[in-house]
This record gives structure tokens, C-alpha cells and sequence, in this order.
């Protein structure tokens, strides 16, 4: 098992995340995410627990792409990944957002 942890500042976010949500199963080929309220001025912080080690520049890639697109603040994610692909991984993330971040556009793409 390898932990594999992200932050991003993203000062003067204004998407909130008002509430807890959970996504998604562990399993083979799958993850799950629980995203939640941080307090202000935490950032976006991220934390995987992936039984798929040496992907780090992969989850790193998918984070990057992940905060560009929703920019959220004051955050905390936790992925539990049981080898998902980087297109399942972006799916329940953005699963999650929509799930919780009410002001969250249609299509999950983040305004973009």
C-alpha cells in the first residue's frame, strides 16, 4: 500500500464544499473518495491510499488536472484506489464535487 498526499492553495477559491460525500467502492478497478469541508484557508488537500505502487507521477498528473478544472478550497479528499485507471479516478472526483459543491456547473468541467 502506498500513501500519496497533494496540496493545492487556491487562494480565493469560491467554490464551497458545504457538506460530506462518498463516492464510488473499493474494488478491483475502482476507488472510492470522501471529500469534506476543510477549515479556511486550508487549501485542496488530497490523500490516496493506493494498493498500485510507483504510479506517483500518475497521480500527480490526474491531481494537477483534477484542480485546474475545479479550483476548490478549503477541501480534504481521501481515495481509497484499488488500481482505478486515471479516467476512473477523474470520474468519481468529479462525481464527488458534484455531490457536494452545490454551486458546481453542470458537466463537472469547472466552467470550462
Amino acid at each position: 500500500m502506498e500513501t500519496l498526499q497533494f496540496h493545492f492553495k487556491n487562494q480565493g477559491a469560491t467554490r464551497p464544499v458545504s457538506k460530506a460525500g462518498l463516492v464510488g467502492v473499493v474494488g478491483s478497478g475502482n476507488l472510492e473518495v470522501l471529500i469534506e469541508p476543510a477549515p479556511a484557508g486550508a487549501g485542496c488537500a488530497v490523500e490516496v491510499h493506493t494498493a498500485a505502487l510507483g504510479f506517483a507521477p500518475i497521480w500527480q498528473a490526474v491531481m494537477e488536472d483534477f484542480n485546474q478544472r475545479w479550483q476548490l478550497g478549503d477541501v480534504s479528499i481521501a481515495i481509497n484506489d484499488m488500481g482505478a485507471t486515471p479516467a476512473v479516478v477523474s470520474l468519481r472526483l468529479d462525481q464527488a464535487v458534484e455531490a457536494v459543491a452545490p454551486s458546481a456547473p453542470q458537466g463537472g468541467k469547472g466552467g470550462q
